[in-house]
């Protein structure tokens, strides 16, 4: 078993005797994390890969898994030859990795030795279904849709607060079109309460008549 890292003396032994006039510095923080993590044994998880490049040549690839219930994700990383053929984007998958931390960004991930397909991944079979019963209802029956303007000059953007989508739509768009301009709502968009949010923004949007097209 690898020996513990020491705590120079004049710092305190243990996290729960640190205070605001006697802190640690952040490097010992993350190299006890990284002690930590590095002493749990390999275990078995499952998730769903929802991306996945394989990069032709490389050594490691890299996918990110994702809980199937919830909205956790990780970085998981294999030798190439280790990841079948058969895992992609979507699939369904038990993992056998052993967890890592990077002390330079304080970042976790996976390091995987062993993965299992186990079937469609949920979110793509939801996502089959829900197309199914779109269609069923007419909803991408041609006639309902409306032509969408060469150059808009207004754009009603839904989005979650405090998040890099706001900026990416606003940047991309200006990009294209400089003198766009932009009417944005932004709301919950996880969790309960988000759709009822959503759905007030977006008939706030379509009653404005400047609105050009709408982005949610």
């Amino acid at each position: 078993m690898a020996s513990r890292i020491p705590v120079p003396a004049e710092l305190p032994q243990q996290a729960a005797l640190t205070s605001p006039d006697h802190p640690w510095p952040l490097r010992l923080l993350s190299a006890k994390i990284k002690e930590y993590i590095s002493a749990m044994s390999r275990l078995w998880v499952e998730g769903e890969v929802i991306t996945l490049q394989r990069r032709p040549g490389a050594k490691v690839q890299f996918l990110t898994l994702r809980d199937l219930d919830a909205n956790n994700s990780i970085t998981v990383k294999i030798l190439s030859f280790l990841l079948p053929d058969s895992v992609e984007s979507g699939s369904r998958v038990v993992v056998c990795a052993k967890p890592d931390f990077y002390e330079g960004n304080g970042s976790l991930s996976l390091w995987a030795d062993e993965i299992r397909p186990v079937g469609l991944g949920d979110i793509l079979a939801r996502l089959e279904m829900l197309k199914k019963q779109l269609a069923s209802e007419g909803l991408f029956d041609p006639r309902r849709k409306q032509p969408l303007p060469f150059l808009p000059q207004k754009i009603g953007l839904i989005c979650g607060r405090n998040t890099k989508a706001k900026e990416d739509v606003e940047v991309n768009a200006r990009l294209r079109w400089p003198s766009v301009a932009f009417d944005t709502r932004e709301v919950q968009v996880q969790g309960n309460g988000a759709v009822d949010a959503m759905l007030e923004a977006l008939a706030a949007l379509d009653a404005r008549p400047e609105v050009d097209v709408i982005v949610l």
